[in-house]
């Protein structure tokens, strides 16, 4: 099979095309034969070993296809199958094997490509919403990087729970994008102090919940927009990691809540996976959510899809194709 292998950690130019052989399925395990890659931030972390994993390894956390073989005692999902997945490794190839209780039916009216953009970080918008910090009428919310893959469904599954949502983003370009996605308020950070705005937008009464998918560059300015009781959400780290930090700023800034989230601890079982994913599929499927897919690249391309996303090149969700 076709697959992008990583021998040793570093910039994209480590993601090579490789010739491997074909994996078998082990017992519970079905083998799908991939439409649709999704390319995530932690894939980046993975390479660059920010993240370490042993090597070598074959990177990616998300796709969909078609399952062409199963092990032995798998009774469901059987071959011809459309499945999804997320959060499992070794997405960046032509075939995957995975636990057959992980793999998501996949909606006969959506694409393959639809399935793949929206698993991984359309559960996170979900469970960042529904769970981390249920969202209910009334909330006002503030969502960093709104242009971006989980950016833009977090605006819109923060909308569809009755929340007034302020973005922040780059350019021109990506506040059409977040305004179409349901944004109540814009602002480009990179014209105005962001704080400021968030003040002046809500009375000087801060945010109930800050999404903070960016890290270290808006960590601290993020605590400055919550409001007492405040809950800050820092669910990524694509400018890097926030270190040093003393939590007890926390209780002088107004008793605030600080959580670092993460996918798997929201899916770790088969049931809560199939029953967050349903509803996202579901949702896409229907309308009521939609994915935006930015660009599509070929498998073999994956350091220039590598390098798009870490130079903020992007817009919604990137994909890789078999």
């Amino acid at each position: 099979m076709k697959a992008i292998q990583v021998d040793s950690f570093g910039g994209p130019e480590v993601l090579k095309p490789r010739d491997l052989p074909d994996p078998q399925p082990g017992p519970g395990q079905v083998r799908i034969r991939l439409s649709a890659i999704g390319v995530n931030f932690i894939d980046v972390n993975h390479r660059n070993g920010r993240y370490s994993l042993s090597l070598p390894f074959i990177p990616g956390q998300e796709g969909a296809g078609t399952v062409d073989a199963v092990g032995d005692g798998v009774r469901t999902p059987r071959p011809g199958a459309r499945v999804a997945f997320a959060n499992l490794p070794g997405a960046y190839a032509e075939l995957a094997c995975i636990p057959a209780e992980r793999a998501v039916p996949v909606p006969p009216r959506l694409t393959f490509e639809q399935a793949a953009a929206v698993m991984l970080q359309g559960m996170t918008a979900h469970y960042l919403a529904t769970d981390t910090c249920p969202l209910v009428r009334g909330d006002v919310v503030l969502v960093h990087a709104a242009a971006g893959g989980v950016g833009l469904l977090l605006v819109q599954v923060a909308r569809r729970r009755g929340a007034r949502v302020i973005a922040t983003v780059s350019t021109a370009e990506k506040e059409a994008l977040a305004r179409g996605a349901g944004a109540d308020e814009v602002i480009r950070y990179t014209e105005v102090d962001f704080v400021a705005e968030v003040r002046r937008l809500t009375g000087a009464r801060g945010v109930r919940a800050v999404y903070d998918s960016v890290g270290r560059d808006t960590f601290t300015k993020s605590l400055d927009c919550l409001s007492p009781r405040g809950m800050m959400v820092l669910f990524g780290q694509s400018s890097g990691k926030v270190e040093g930090f003393d939590p007890t700023v926390l209780g002088g800034m107004g008793s605030l809540y600080l959580t670092r989230p993460t996918l798997g601890t929201y899916i770790s079982s088969a049931q809560g996976l199939h029953a967050r994913a349903s509803e996202v599929l579901g949702w896409t499927a229907s309308g009521k959510l939609k994915v935006r897919i930015g660009a599509t690249l070929p498998l073999a391309e994956a350091a220039e899809a590598h390098r798009r996303l870490e130079g903020r090149a992007t817009t919604g969700k990137l994909l890789l194709l078999p």
